[in-house]
């Protein structure tokens, strides 16, 4: 059983909510390893098609624990990066950040390797690390300049400073924003809207979407073969999708 997060799975969906809420869920490397392990079990779960990520308490992560970090020395993070997210680009799965409050640091580099943040209107995001002779290392300089563009994220990895979740939106890189005690409600709708699609088209319109980002010609991404999509096209789910809609009946998607 996992220690420091508490896990859920329910109807396709695995839900994740760190539990250090003592450390304002601040991530040390027995966590770090647990996250890892979790969300490879859940990317090689066939039945589970998305997954939620949350904290516990009045934060989201704040990021390394600086605390365990000077008392015990040095810093170790999984292959599979800070959270066992920041440097897994092999998940097709989506992965949703349900924003509860503060997340600083390495907890908004989480965020950003999610698909969707969808934060309370408590949310806080920063990337502090050079306040205290530090840098965002896992990720948080490569995505934010691709997610909302170079000065703006400049404007926030220059100077360390706190953005609101109405400013996130606003930004580019939260996707809705709930009054605090509705953000799981929220966060369950879209999740509900993904389900609705077919698992293996949801998993191939990941890929390609973020696989096309690093290649600079149009043309070149999209005469790119890409395997996702031939596991979609050769699917149960290929056939099941436009008879369901011609015998207007809802799909029974099995995501295979």
């Amino acid at each position: 059983m996992p220690e420091f997060c508490n896990v859920t799975t329910k109807d396709h969906v695995l839900t994740v909510k760190i539990n250090r809420p003592e450390r304002m869920n601040a991530v040390h490397p027995p966590a770090n390893f647990e996250l890892s392990n979790i969300f490879d079990d859940f990317a090689r779960d066939d039945n589970l098609w998305v997954a939620v990520i949350t904290g516990e308490g009045k934060a989201f992560c704040a990021g390394n624990d600086l605390r365990y970090q000077a008392e015990h020395g040095g810093i170790e993070i999984p292959p599979n990066g800070f959270g066992g997210l920041t440097s897994r680009f092999d998940l097709l799965k989506p992965v949703v950040a349900a924003v509860n409050g503060v997340a600083m640091g390495g907890g908004f580099e989480i965020a950003l390797a999610c698909d969707l943040i969808i934060a309370s209107e408590n949310a806080i995001f920063a990337l502090p690390e050079p306040k205290v002779g530090l840098a965002a290392l896992a990720g948080g300089m490569q995505r934010l300049p691709r997610q909302i563009g170079v000065k703006r994220a400049l404007g926030m990895i220059l100077t360390g400073r706190h953005v609101t979740a109405a400013e996130g939106k606003e930004l580019g890189f939260v996707n809705e924003v709930f009054k605090h005690d509705e953000l799981m409600e929220g966060t369950q709708r879209w999740v509900e809207m993904i389900l609705e699609c077919a698992p293996l088209s949801i998993q191939a319109s990941k890929d390609v979407v973020y696989r096309s980002l690093s290649m600079s010609s149009l043309q070149d991404s999209m005469n790119e073969s890409y395997d996702s999509v031939g596991r979609l096209m050769f699917s149960e789910d290929f056939v099941e999708g436009p008879r369901a809609f011609a015998e207007k009946r809802r799909p029974n998607w099995k995501g295979k």
